[in-house]
């Protein structure tokens, strides 16, 4: 019976934690998670659905997380009756075993549906990463509220537009900024992607899906063409997302044989570092350029007609992480209409001076001790305050 005090999971000394991540940020999330249960609950078992790093920290996964892991439009309706068999089978094994709380991490449109399952049977529920439901369609906060027991948070701004909706949350910061060295070095990376050492660098990340490649990869390319001609000691380095990526953009790359383009696929951290400035495709790579202290320009389009849909429902001033953590327009942001070769590369060549970067370092420096917090602790505390209740 759900809630019943004499379920063995409902003892607190050894309790089960039922935990769905769908991708590997949330693996990596996942097993942090994990370790600082631990410590709170040495005998506690923890199962669900996770990827290699969780499994690693003693985890059961009933389902392999790689299923989960669909982007777009269309893949998502071919997997649909896999999607939705996986999900009813995790309701009714929780439902039945009744753990002491359900964590889905990340992957709202997955989760939210069995949060909102199990919480109506008195199952306590988590969310760990907030949608950007602070950004659009806002309306979709009345659903979280009905289905979530608690929210974790990695941003502050998030913690209180939840507060200001009367949702239960914890802002436990964000992981990234545990992992990205303080420190970085880019001579050393140059050196290492085989660079020139004495000349300049722009990084180029114009996103990982093959729909921003195919708007933002073009127009980036020929903003470097721009460049060059002012700036002939200048090159450029892309760090394709994954092999199709890498694909798509040596195809476009062929149409700019002219440009010193070095493209590698992954390293993209590496890549910032070896970098004077980053010209980016709006997305967490924003943040990461953030905490790696590189100036940066960012921008991103859509197609026409689906700017026009989505445009009312956008209420947020900013579209990038550090703009959004520092309340102003700090890095500055070519969206859509504004995101021509002419703007660009004049704010291109903005953040390639030498001096952008002492102008952003320390105002970097503020946005990052906002969000450096020990997530795993601060969310296991929080989930532990919740199942005591």
């Amino acid at each position: 019976m759900p809630g019943s005090p004499d379920n063995l999971s409902a003892d607190m000394t050894s309790p089960i934690f039922a935990i769905v991540a769908g991708e590997a940020s949330g693996d990596t999330l996942g097993a942090d998670l994990i370790r600082a249960l631990k410590r709170l609950y040495p005998d506690a078992q923890f199962e669900g659905i996770g990827g290699p790093k969780m499994i690693a920290e003693g985890f059961v996964s009933h389902h392999q997380m790689d299923r989960l892991s669909v982007m777009g439009f269309v893949e998502p309706f071919k997997r649909l009756p896999e999607l939705l068999s996986i999900r009813r089978d995790i309701i009714r094994r929780y439902k039945q075993s009744n753990p002491a709380a359900f964590i889905g991490i990340d992957s709202p449109d997955f989760n939210l549906g069995i949060e909102k399952a199990l919480h109506n049977d008195g199952i306590k529920t988590v969310h760990y990463v907030s949608p950007s439901v602070w950004a659009w369609r806002q309306g979709r906060i009345k659903g979280i509220k009905r289905c979530v027991d608690l929210m974790l948070t990695l941003l502050p701004f998030e913690e209180a537009f939840y507060q200001q909706h009367e949702v239960p949350v914890t802002f436990v910061g964000h992981p990234l900024a545990g992992q990205i060295s303080r420190a970085p070095d880019s001579a050393a990376a140059r050196q290492q992607l085989g660079l020139d050492t004495s000349r300049p660098v722009l990084c180029i990340m114009p996103g990982s899906r093959g729909g921003e490649v195919a708007l933002m990869g073009e127009l980036f390319l020929m903003v470097a063409e721009r460049l060059l001609e002012s700036n002939a000691q200048l090159q450029f380095l892309i760090p394709a997302a994954n092999g199709d990526r890498h694909r798509q953009l040596t195809e476009i790359l062929e149409e700019y044989p002219q440009l010193p383009v070095t493209l590698i696929e992954q390293q993209s951290l590496l890549a910032m570092e070896a970098a004077d400035a980053v010209l980016l495709a709006s997305g967490t790579t924003a943040l990461e350029a953030m905490l790696l202290q590189k100036p940066m320009v960012v921008s991103y389009k859509l197609g026409n007609l689906t700017y026009k849909l989505v445009r009312p429902f956008i209420k947020t001033p900013f579209a990038s992480i550090p703009n959004l953590l520092a309340g102003e327009m700090l890095v500055p942001e070519l969206i859509q209409d504004a995101a021509t070769v002419k703007s660009l590369s004049a704010a291109v060549t903005v953040a390639l001076d030498q001096n952008a970067r002492h102008l952003v370092e320390q105002r970097f420096n503020q946005l990052y001790e906002q969000i450096n917090r020990p997530s795993g602790d601060t969310a296991a505390a929080a989930i532990s305050k919740l199942i005591s209740l």
